[in-house]
Formats: structure tokens, sequence, C-alpha cells
């Protein structure tokens, strides 16, 4: 028996059930059928896939890779199933997009909304606000169309496409006196010792941020590591220390109080904001609908900003 459809479901269906008879139930199968099935998926890749015990089944190291690949191209299916049998003259579909958390293209959750929802009513669209490392695999593995990430240099699997530049901004509770600072910028030597609430230590701003710091000698005091815009934002509000981000942030604070907000200078610290797409997967019409979109807001809505006075971050490209 040769490698089908069906037999990639079969297996991917008993890699999640962690149980051939459960498997075989879901399916309308008999268990030996199943079992004949998975053994023709073994003796084709000549590998062991699943290791049964009285537990049930769970998938040796070839199992978990072939279950990711059968994952995606089971979705791809499906996909065209739905693009195939539902085609008509309107643009419809499910299109997935990610905003990495802490960007000031986070600020795009809302206008893309409207202008899908104007233009495209058609299409389903799923924003999911997270981090680049998180954004980026999703795009290599299908999971999600496109996303916007830090992110500057190659990354396997996917495609860059650099948008902007951002600035970093130190962010402080409201009511905090900052040395040697002309009410517009400071130099990241004040930060040296002061309480920080910074990302992790994984995230690619973080990484910026270290490496500035190391080089100029400076100790921020880093008191907690928050990867949540909102739980960050109410650590700030009350007070329990700074930050060095985008200014997008010091924008969703609410109420009278306001958030000390000042450049970075000396040095300053900058960060690119990219469009990652996938390098091998095809782009579905309604993805690059969206796409389009995406591209128009970036252009628009930060050329307003600096129409309206307010710091905004360089745009490439518009």
């Amino acid at each position: 028996m040769s490698v089908n459809f069906k037999t990639l479901r079969s297996f991917v269906t008993a890699v999640e059930a962690k149980s051939l008879s459960a498997a075989a139930q879901q399916l309308h199968l008999a268990q030996p059928a199943l079992s004949q099935q998975i053994a023709s998926l073994e003796l084709h890749f000549k590998q062991k896939l699943l290791t049964r015990s009285s537990a049930g089944v769970t998938p040796t190291r070839a199992g978990t890779e072939l279950y990711r690949h059968a994952q995606l191209i089971l979705s791809h299916l499906e996909q065209a199933e739905r693009e195939v049998s539902g085609r008509t003259d309107t643009i419809s579909g499910n299109v997935a997009v990610g905003l990495a958390t802490y960007s000031t293209t986070s600020t795009l959750s809302t206008p893309l909304l409207m202008a899908v929802r104007s233009h495209y009513p058609g299409i389903n669209l799923f924003i999911n606000d997270n981090f680049g490392l998180v954004l980026s695999e999703m795009v290599m593995t299908g999971r999600m169309d496109m996303a916007i990430i830090y992110a500057s240099g190659p990354m396997k699997g996917v495609k860059l496409e650099p948008l902007l530049t951002e600035e970093l901004f130190l962010i402080a509770p409201p009511g905090t006196e900052l040395p040697e600072s002309d009410g517009h910028t400071i130099a990241l030597a004040a930060v040296d010792g002061m309480d920080m609430l910074l990302p992790s230590r994984t995230h690619f701003l973080r990484q910026l941020i270290d490496d500035q710091c190391a080089r100029m000698r400076v100790s921020p005091h880093v008191t907690a590591e928050i990867e949540s815009a909102a739980t960050l934002r109410e650590a700030i509000e009350a007070g329990l220390g700074a930050t060095i981000l985008p200014a997008a942030l010091a924008g969703t604070f609410h109420g009278s109080a306001r958030p000390v907000v000042r450049r970075i200078v000396e040095p300053g610290i900058q960060a690119t904001v990219s469009l990652c797409v996938s390098d091998h997967l095809p782009m579905t019409e309604h993805a690059m609908a969206v796409l389009s979109s995406l591209h128009t807001l970036v252009r628009e809505l930060f050329e307003v900003e600096r129409y309206a006075g307010v710091h905004a971050p360089s745009v490439r490209g518009a």
C-alpha cells in the first residue's frame, strides 16, 4: 500500500488519539485495518513510527517528524477542497495574520479588521498577537499566512521583507524624575541601576537592549520579565519599574496619569520590523488580498502619525 491522504489521516488520528482502538473508532475502521495502514507507512519510510505499550501508542522521533508534515499536507488538502468546491467570484476564506507584541504594528489589528471587513467581507480574519519566534514558526509550517515580526537577518523557512525601523524609548511610571533629561531624550547610561521590567531574554528586543547595555557597561536592575503588553502596562502604572520598548506601548495607558516617555540616545537603540511569509508554501488569493491591505495600512497609518507630529518609526519602501 502506498502513502496517500487516507493513510496519512489515519496516522495523524492515531497519534492524536494516543490509541489505535480509539483512532479506529473515530475513523470507522476495524483496528486490524488501521494497524495495516500504519504498518504500510512504516514499510514505506523504513522507520518505526509508533511505539506501542499498554498505555497506548506514542510517536517515535521519525513518527513525530511525519506527524508534523502530515498535518501540513492534510491542512492544504482541506483548504484546496474548500476553495475548489466553494469557488465563486467573491474572494473568501480563512487568513491568519501575526503581529509582534510591543511593536508599533500591533496597533494595526483593528484597522486591518475594518479594512478586510469593508473590502473582502468573505474573508474570515484570525489575528495573533505574539512573539517573533512563535509567529515565524507558524508561518514556516503553514499554520499562519503572514506575520509582522522583529527580525533583520535571514530565517530558515521564511522570507523577510523589512517594513520599518522603530526606535526604543524609556517608558517610566508617571511622575518619575529622570536625570539629565531634556524632556525628549535620555542617555542609555541613565538607566544604570534603574528597576526595569523587560521582555524575556529570548525576545529580539531584549537581545538588542542587553547588547547595547553591555557595550556601554550599563547594568539596569531587571526586576521582572514580562511578555504581556497589558501586564507590563499595569506594572508600570503601579510604579513597579520602567521599561525600554517602542513608544507604541505608551499609547495604551489609560486615565490622566501618563507615563514618562523619553527616546533612548547615546546610543540610540533601533529595531527592524519585517513582514514574514513562507519561502516554500504558495499564498492563497484571499491571503494575498489581506497582504495588500496590510501593506497599505503600514504606509498610511505611520504617515498620519508623522503628519500629526507624533514621533513615528521610519517606514521602508513607503
